[in-house]
Parts: structure tokens; sequence; C-alpha cells
């Protein structure tokens, strides 16, 4: 299993699309799928499990869009994206797309076999929630790969010695042959006299994996009996913990999560300014926000406006295919960064102070994406919504100079209030109600905020909360967990909705960023 990373698995990746579930883990696999190919691929068919979420979401909540690209080997920011379906196809690659029924566990299972004019492949991943994802195999062979490590791939005769220094060697017995899989933190030299094949695939995460590395703590409950009596700050707490992940120093971490500050800034600002994209559910509505907040014409709602301002203009810059930053999904992209942003800046509060916030925020993360998901294909709406609310309120107590023990109570009264949601995006785009459940999450982490600084009991531990929604999650029909086959999704005016873009859509619009 892949140890969480606060900036690989929780804030990030850097993006562009409606879904980091969709576009961001579709590209990785993706750029994986072009490295097995050596970069040259002819065709590729790509199949979807009946029974799974990708069927009816895979065109309008970008996994067609990040798929591509990455088989272009772009990046998941990459301006081009919107395009990236022509584009693949005047790189004269044929595609075909198909539901089969094959009982695939999880519901972002993606299969895809590819060629080109030497050889054939198949390859096996699933996105796992937040940009995240998994190869689960290639040409038939049961594997584990999540784009950590620089991954050779040697194909040897069988009774060959070979030998290689690396993190992790594993050899998988074909009959005749075997297949070593070397794990390293750079490709390992193919000097063997007599390979049947080699191949490279890179990584695509910004924090690689590594040999030996060990964490302090996973839980909230083990971080609680590590740190014990000192009560140490929770972003100091996270600084421990991605050092100890990402071999960085603390000031590597701490600028790391500036950089990402300024990014979400820069984003904010011109989501207010105005966006514009074709292929959207909602106009541009921040920017009246903003004009009746400066003229004292809304409700009085101290730094609360300011955050509702801040959580629909990223959501705006998302839905027009900008750049955002999955946090921890695109879906939620909007709640945590709103929260944080907005209030230190009604706090005269610096990058310092914000970076630190988001790394308090993050370590719950770490807490949710270890024991459970981000994935609303498998929890719903609770997953990302819920998720980002509590990390969001953990954030605002750092902000407030609030204790550790306020932080998780805050967390888990925040997460608690979000248990049930579902996720039933308005005409199959990840706009509505994903904009009305990021100003929910953002509002109720300011509430429980503040109902921590003034030590309400949260009476459940996070952990448990954690479990608790997992344990919902499993009851949750398939309809209200991203699917678009329940809820709001099929209201009659949702479905009508969805009709009018496809027709945009079959005239040749809506795939253009004009942002």
């Amino acid at each position: 299993m892949n140890t969480v990373s606060i900036f690989n698995d929780v804030i990030g990746p850097v993006m562009r699309g409606p879904s980091s579930s969709h576009c961001a883990a579709a590209l990785r696999i993706g750029r994986l799928a072009r490295d097995l190919m050596d970069g040259e691929i002819t065709d590729v068919l790509v199949e979807f499990d009946r029974a799974g979420s990708l069927p009816t979401t895979h065109e309008s909540q970008g996994s067609d869009m990040g798929l591509f690209g990455g088989l272009l080997g772009w990046e998941a920011d990459d301006e081009r994206l919107p395009d990236s379906a022509k584009a693949l196809a005047d790189a004269g690659v044929r595609l075909r797309i198909e539901t089969v029924d094959v009982g695939d566990p999880h519901p972002n299972t993606y299969r895809l076999k590819l060629k080109n004019n030497r050889e054939e492949h198949s390859l096996i991943a699933i996105s796992t929630g937040g940009g995240m994802m998994e190869v689960l195999s290639i040409d038939g062979v049961a594997l584990h790969m999540d784009g950590g490590y620089h991954e050779t791939l040697i194909w040897l005769p069988k009774g060959t010695a070979a030998a290689f220094a690396a993190d992790e060697v594993i050899q998988h017995d074909l009959g005749d042959t075997v297949l070593w899989q070397i794990k390293a933190n750079t490709f390992v030299p193919s000097d063997l006299s007599s390979p049947i094949s080699v191949k490279r695939l890179s990584p695509v995460l910004p924090v690689p994996s590594r040999k030996d590395m060990r964490v302090p703590f996973t839980s909230c409950t083990e971080m609680l009996k590590h740190d014990g009596s000192q009560n140490t700050p929770l972003w100091q707490l996270a600084i421990e913990y991605e050092r100890a992940r990402g071999n960085f120093t603390e000031l590597e971490v701490i600028d790391k999560m500036i950089a990402i500050i300024r990014i979400l800034r820069k984003s904010i600002a011109s989501g207010i300014a105005g966006t514009s994209y074709e292929d959207r559910v909602l106009h541009h509505q921040s920017g009246r926000f903003a004009e009746l907040m400066n003229a004292g014409r809304l409700l009085d709602g101290g730094a609360l406006n300011r955050i509702v301002l801040y959580v629909t203009a990223l959501m705006e810059v998302k839905s027009s295919m900008g750049v955002i930053v999955a946090a921890p999904t695109a879906g939620a992209c909007a709640a945590l960064p709103g929260a944080v942003i907005g209030m230190a800046e009604a706090m005269n509060q610096n990058e310092d102070e914000m970076a630190k916030a988001m790394l308090a925020a993050g370590l719950i993360g770490v807490f949710i994406a270890t024991r459970w998901t981000f994935a609303a294909e498998v929890g719903g709406c609770q997953a990302e919504g819920g998720s980002a609310a509590s990390m969001a309120a953990a954030a605002l107590i750092t902000l407030a100079g609030g204790t550790r023990d306020q932080a998780i109570a805050a967390a888990s009264m925040a997460f608690q209030s979000m248990l049930g949601l579902i996720c039933d995006p308005i005409a199959n785009r990840v706009e509505a109600p994903c904009l009305g459940k990021n100003v929910m999450a953002a509002s109720n982490a300011l509430s429980c905020a503040n109902m921590a600084l003034a030590n309400f009991d949260p009476l459940i531990p996070l952990d448990e909360v954690i479990d608790a929604a997992k344990h919902v999650s499993a009851s949750m029909p398939r309809e209200h967990r991203c699917t678009s086959l329940g809820g709001l999704a099929i209201t009659p005016t949702s479905l009508e909705i969805e009709r009018k873009l496809a027709g945009l859509k079959s005239k040749g619009c809506g795939t253009c960023a004009c942002h």
C-alpha cells in the first residue's frame, strides 16, 4: 500500500478539469500507458465496466479529456487539455470506447488495450480519488504500480540470471519467461544480453516513493499517542510527517505549500474577474457577488462573505477549465482554500500563515486518505465535501492560533455534519450542486472551528468518524455515488440542461477555453 503524502494525495495535483478522479487520475494512467508503448500508439481500446461509474460519466466529467492528454504525454495542467480528443485524432491514434460486463470491483476501472506497428499491450488501472491511481495489471500479469517510482519492466527467458540494485525487485513467473518489475529512483540499465523486452515507466507523482521510508504516524490516534502531552500545533506535526514521507527539509515543505497558495490566489483573482466556457452549467456569478459585497449590499456575514466569494470564484475557474488545485479533489477544490485564504486575508495574515493552515488541513487529509478515500464514486460527496469541511475546520483553528486538540475536535465535528451526503451532479457536470456543497463545507468548517475554540465536545474521535463515513458509503446506492443516475441528476430540468449542452457540443462548441 502506498504511504500517503500531503502533496501527492491530499493537496494536489495542480490541474485542469472538472474532476480529479476523472481528469488527473486518467491522465496519469494515460502517461503510464504511453510509456508502456514507448510513446508510439496507433490504436487504443478503452473499456469500462457497465456496473461502474465511468460508462455514464467518462465524457462529461473529464475522463476522456484526461486519458487522451496522458496518452499524448501532457501534464495535468496543460492548457491544451480541452482539445485532447482532437489532438489524439490528429496524432493518428484510432480510438474505441466500449462498455463491457466484466464485474470490476472498483467503480473507476480503466481497461486499456494498446497497439502500434510492432507490439500490443494491455493495462488495467483504477482511479482511487483526488487524482491518485493504481495500475493493477499489465498484459494480464497482476502487479502494483502507483506512479511513485521509476518502474523498469524486463521480460527475460526463464532461467536467465539477473541482479538489480533497486528499492524493490519483483519476479512475475509467466511460464517460459519471467517479468522482472524493478522499482527504483532511476531506471535500471538494460545491459542484459538477451532481454525479450524492456519497458520504462516514468513516475507521475510529485513526491516519489523510496525504500525504507517510515512515517511517524498514519492515524489521528497514533498521532496523539506520538505527540503525547506536548500539544504540538497540527501544522508542525504535518511538517514532521511530510518530512519523513518525502525526505524534505522543513523549509522545503513550507515552500511547496506557499507555491500552492500562490497558484490558488491567482486562480481566485481570475475567477472573480470573469471566466467563460461553453460546456458548463453555471455562468460567471462571483463577480456580481464581489460587487455587492464591496458595496455593503449583502447580509452581514463578516469574513464568511469573503470565503463564499473565494469558494465560488474557484469553482468557476474549475468549470472553465482554468488551473485549480485538487484539495482534496477537484469537485471539492474550493471549500478548503476558499476558507483558508479568505479568513487569512480578513485577519491580515501572510502566506506563511496560510501555508501552515493548509498543512494542518493536509494532515487531517492524510488520516482520511489512509483509512478511506476521497473518491465520490466510492463514498458519495461525503468523501469529497465531508473531507474538505473536516480539513478546512482544522485549518481555520490553525489560523486562529488554536490548539492541536481544538483542531482535531473541529475536524471531527465538521465531518460528522456531512455524513450521508450524496453525489448527484446536475446535467452530469461537476458544477452543481457541487458549488453549494463547497460553500456549505466552508461555512460548516467556520462554524465548527468557532465551536471548537469554545471547547465544544465533538464526542466521537476523528478516526471513528472517518470509519463511520466508510460504513455509510457501503450502504449508499450506486445511483448516489457520482454516476448521474440519482438525486438531482435525474430531475427533468437536469436532464434538459444536459440535452442542451450535448446539442452545443454536437455543433462543435464547448471545446475551447476562453479563460
